[in-house]
């Protein structure tokens, strides 16, 4: 069983910087797809960033350039570093895992944490 818990949020005031990190239990598999999503109130939540066994990374066109996914050399946590933060990214920020390692940005994965919320000023 995989468990993935979620810290590092908070307040910040737009064009701040925050980074998330989500402390990962349990066995993941060198193939699987690790992914930050959000979802703000009234909206569908939505996949930000996605990083494979291979570390190559996928962003939503959003974040592209402001956000920055990464994971330890462990492999124990998994990190989302957000700078440049606007008003919009405001919601609940999930970290998920999954065995599929296609998955990129696709809201199936099959492991969530708890979420963490962010919420930016202007």
């Amino acid at each position: 069983q995989v468990q993935l818990v979620e810290s590092g949020g908070g307040s910040v005031q737009a064009g701040g910087s925050l980074r998330l990190s989500c402390a990962v239990y349990g066995y993941i598999g060198n193939d699987w797809t690790l992914g930050w999503f959000r979802q703000a109130p009234g909206k569908e939540r939505e996949g930000v960033a996605a990083m494979n066994y291979a570390g190559i990374t996928d962003y939503a066109n959003s974040v592209k350039g402001r956000f920055t996914i990464s994971q330890d050399s462990a492999k124990n946590t998994l990190y989302l570093q957000m700078d440049r933060l606007k008003p919009e990214d405001s919601a609940m920020y999930y970290c998920a895992a999954d065995p599929r390692w296609w998955l990129w940005l696709r809201d199936e994965y099959q492991y969530w944490g708890q979420g963490t919320q962010v919420a930016v000023s202007s």
